[in-house]
């Protein structure tokens, strides 16, 4: 802070006073005989008492700069800081940063959320009514509050009250606060565009199915809960304070709306530095004090200063001055609400690896396209950490204004602000010298998509399109997004023609994923080059790493040891993804895992010391020495925390019920798993998980209980049915586990394990040919699976086709061709060779 906006004594407002203080701010040789002699005058009228009060002042004041200064190199200034911090509130820094401020009061983030009031409250609530799937609303006032009538928990229909209101545009969101602590987000929503653009009016966020009262995705339900859903990233400062023996929330919040302190951190010891400089700066520079170089400030968002952009004359293109860090503390801290992510701390601290408080997602089926576009609603981080601006060190105020979230520059002023508009804005470029309205970037390179019915957003990944990929693997692309009439081989022939035929770009990871989630024999090979690419974003590789998991071998694991040294803790996370793999399919030893992942047991990020124990405590432990047995449970207690945290959601238990599984507490586990399916009886992996447990305890028949009750609710997960047949299995019930068994597998194809498991409870009730046939149908979506082909070389010599067998065994040697017992059974399966005919002697 500055002394901008601050109002000063008379005194100092006069003109010579005003130049002295240039003199000493400007560092010239005559501030020391200029503040001596205004030390001189302060001390001649000071009475003696007030010399003693100044000196212990000064003191004090002394004390605290040298101490805010000393060692910044080793981060204890900002340690210090952080734990001393408290918030302070937006309007504390408005009274300095009037700018910023300004800008702020204008953003979308100033109105994230607000009480309910005349001021805040967009929609209309003159008795207006929607009607959804036979559920008439209302939206009216009385007595000064904002109400709505609509179905309640139960379905039936009830009065509300909006306490909060939830963003601004394209459309407003409205909050009902329950007496247990819940704040819960209303899926009737106002559409705050213009009439004329199709907005003021209500719609429902799920218009085209019927969402009823038990629902997960009905508004009184888990999944509309703002104290876990919403509340971190549309207020500031916010602890959940969730009571899970009680099962109420006391969730508190330092500011109701995105403050400054949102992205900067707590501020008190900034105004602290402030305060302190105004008043003692000249004495502190007196007496050779140092300037505290923090601030006081949690972090420095500092990456841009002294960094230019150059112009690469023969392409156009932007070259940064300086090499970017592996950590952009300013991606990592938008990256918090820009992110789909699960937070795992409340201890979030601006500027730091977003995974030490939360867990990223990657790439992933339903969520993204394959080559990385987004699918689902992923928000920006994930897509602009795929792009090449991400790794030319592009961060996010390069193109927004961080305190209006705004454009640096109207229309496609942003992006020539780096780019050469003689290159990029030509006609030679994009080919659209007709287009009206005037093509811009951002319709060919971060192509829009809608969410919330109204809500359009860009892609963030930058890529160029691509229609050749759509061809191949079905991926949209720009070009197909305005030419609809046309198919994607037109567009792809149409790029082709005009900039050649090497279009790859820079995101080349598309066929690796593609063959992952559809099964392909490749997927194995194409995952581990990604992960291999150095030059691949960060987020790829972690993703290629995490999909290996189905496709451990002893390459991948190399992949996974290299992995775990990478700087960036998401491709950290990746690997011990493939390493539990690894564990489940079991491939290495138990020592050699924890040979590979104990290390990481210290390490800095909290995501991967919390992925790592959770791995290894499905792992048996070797005898440990005393260091990684204290790592181990320090990395355990903050796993425990971060479900605990977490102790509103069913995941959460499941997650804390295996780890207490693992480390050998059934009871635990048990009370865990059941407190997951009191939270959402639909939530099928609690109810698998436990009784997968009561297998273990030898209490098959409860949990037959435990998977039917699941299943009742949830009839179309295969999951469910898999496990239940499995149950039955043991329970020696076989007709009633082949039903179960495969009506998994006929729900989930796409999951050869059901298949697999099928197929070989056929085979035990003596239907071998049944057997034979569920497994070559499943066999070409996994046409390298180990399990798969070893039974068809059984079954089929079991049914007296030795030549059939003979073929899966070679496919398999591909696989394991250092297999001896492979080579012998190959050896059988062909027979006797039949002896050379001996010529006649003569």
């Amino acid at each position: 802070m500055t002394r901008k906006g601050r109002k000063l004594p008379a005194k100092s407002r006069s003109q010579k006073d005003t130049a002295g203080k240039q003199s000493l701010r400007s560092g010239d040789g005559t501030w020391r005989a200029v503040a001596r002699r205004r030390l001189a005058k302060w001390l001649y009228w000071i009475p003696a008492f007030g010399v003693l009060a100044l000196a212990i002042a000064a003191g004090l004041t002394f004390q605290y700069l040298s101490d805010a200064a000393r060692n910044p190199a080793t981060g204890e200034t900002a340690s210090k800081s952080l734990a001393a911090a408290s918030f302070v509130g937006s309007d504390s820094c408005a009274t300095c940063h009037r700018t910023e401020a300004e800008l702020w009061r204008g953003s979308q983030h100033h109105h994230a959320m607000s009480h309910a009031s005349d001021k805040t409250v967009l929609g209309d609530f003159a008795n207006a009514q929607v009607e959804y799937f036979g559920v008439r609303s209302r939206f009216f006032r009385k007595n000064g509050k904002f109400l709505v009538e609509t179905d309640g928990p139960d379905g039936k229909l009830a009065t509300f009250e909006i306490k909060y209101t939830f963003g601004i545009d394209p459309l407003q969101q409205y909050l009902v606060a329950f007496p247990d602590g819940r704040i819960q987000a209303l899926s009737l929503a106002w559409d705050s565009r213009p009439k004329e653009t199709g907005g003021q009016r209500w719609f429902h966020l799920y218009p085209q199915e019927a969402i009823r009262h038990d629902d997960i995705l009905h508004w009184t339900k888990l999944n509309q809960n703002w104290n876990f859903m919403c509340a971190e990233c549309h207020s500031t400062g916010i602890s959940k304070n969730y009571d899970a023996a009680r099962d109420r929330f006391a969730t508190t919040w330092s500011e109701i709306s995105v403050g400054c302190e949102a992205c900067h951190g707590r501020g008190s010891e900034h105004v602290r530095w402030a305060e302190a400089g105004q008043s003692w700066r000249p004495l502190r520079q007196l007496f050779g004090q140092q300037d505290d170089p923090t601030k006081g400030l949690i972090v420095q968002f500092d990456e841009r200063a002294g960094v230019s952009w150059t112009l690469d004359a023969s392409t156009g293109a932007p070259h940064r001055s300086a090499a970017p860090a592996a950590l952009r503390k300013e991606v990592e801290t938008c990256g918090l609400c820009h992110a789909r992510r699960g937070q795992i701390s409340e201890d979030w601290i601006p500027g730091q690896w977003l995974s030490d408080t939360h867990s990223v997602t990657p790439i992933g089926r339903d969520l993204y396209h394959a080559d990385g576009q987004m699918l689902g609603e992923v928000y920006n981080y994930g897509s602009f950490k795929q792009s090449r601006m991400f790794a030319a060190g592009v961060t996010c105020s390069d193109c927004h204004d961080p305190h209006s979230a705004q454009l640096r520059a109207s229309g496609d002023g942003t992006c020539l602000r780096c780019h050469a508009a003689d290159k990029y804005a030509a006609v030679q470029h994009h080919r659209h010298a007709a287009a009206n309205p005037p093509l811009a970037c951002a319709s060919c390179h971060m192509p829009a998509r809608t969410y919330m019915v109204v809500d359009r957003r860009h892609d963030h990944s930058f890529r160029i399109p691509r229609p050749d990929l759509s061809a191949a693997l079905g991926t949209p692309n720009a070009c197909n997004d305005c030419h609809t009439d046309k198919p994607p081989a037109w567009a792809a022939a149409a790029i082709e023609a005009w900039h050649g035929p090497q279009r790859k770009g820079f995101q080349t990871y598309a066929p690796a994923f593609q063959a992952a989630w559809s099964g392909q024999p490749d997927a194995a090979t194409l995952l581990a080059a990604v992960a291999a690419n150095g030059k691949a974003p960060a987020i790829a590789r972690a993703s290629a790493l995490a999909e290996l998991a189905d496709y451990v071998s002893p390459v991948t694991i190399e992949l996974a040891r290299n992995a775990l040294a990478d700087p960036d803790p998401v491709v950290r996370i990746g690997a011990l993804d493939m390493l539990d793999g690894a564990l489940r399919s079991r491939i290495g030893s138990p020592a050699q895992l924890w040979q590979l992942a104990s290390p990481l047991l210290a390490d800095p990020s909290r995501g991967v010391r919390i992925r790592t124990v959770a791995l290894l405590a499905a792992t048996p432990a070797p005898n440990l020495p005393p260091s990684d047995h204290t790592a181990f449970e320090q990395a355990a207690a903050e796993f425990i925390a971060a479900q605990r945290l977490n102790a509103d959601r069913p995941e959460a238990r499941t997650a804390l019920g295996s780890f207490f599984a693992s480390r050998g507490d059934p009871v635990a586990a048990e009370i865990e798993f059941r407190a997951a399916l009191r939270l959402s009886p639909q939530y099928t992996a609690a109810a698998i998980n436990l009784a997968d447990l009561y297998r273990e305890l030898g209490r098959d028949k409860d949990g037959e209980i435990v998977l039917r009750n699941a299943a009742a609710l949830a009839p179309q997960d295969g999951g469910l049915h898999h496990a239940l047949g499995l149950t039955l299995v043991r329970l020696k019930r076989l007709d009633e586990a082949l039903s179960e068994l495969a009506q998994a597998s006929a729900l989930e194809p796409d999951r050869p394990r059901y298949a697999y498991v099928y197929a070989i409870a056929l085979h035990t009730a003596g239907r071998v040919d049944d057997a034979l046939a569920v497994l070559k149908e499943a066999l070409p979506r996994r046409p390298d699976d180990p399990d798969m082909l070893v039974a068809l070389i059984g079954f089929s010599r079991d049914a007296g086709d030795n030549a059939a067998a003979l073929g899966y065994a070679e496919r398999l040697a591909r696989i394991a061709p250092a297999d001896p017992g492979l080579a012998a059974l190959m050896r059988e399966l062909r027979g006797p060779v039949p002896a050379t005919p001996q010529p006649n002697s003569p």
